[in-house]
């Protein structure tokens, strides 16, 4: 399943930190931020709880940048 998120993140170097938290998370198969479009894009793994995934996702984004959100 994929499905894509707004965000708001202030700068491309940030994103690129949202990123490969987001690819780090359990759960998630792929992920890509574009900057530009303020949108993250999500693979999830077959079977990935996508609200308890999309929970954890964003507390591992805030760890790498703080100011960043994610319209859940």
């Amino acid at each position: 399943m994929k499905k894509t998120y707004k965000i708001e993140v202030d700068c491309a170097n940030c994103a690129a930190k949202m990123e490969d938290a987001t690819k780090k998370t359990d759960g998630v198969k792929n992920a890509s931020v574009n900057f530009v479009m303020q949108k993250m894009s999500v693979e999830f793994e077959d079977g990935a709880d996508v609200d308890a995934v999309m929970k954890q996702v964003l507390k591992n984004c805030k760890k790498v940048e703080s100011d960043c959100e994610i319209e859940l």
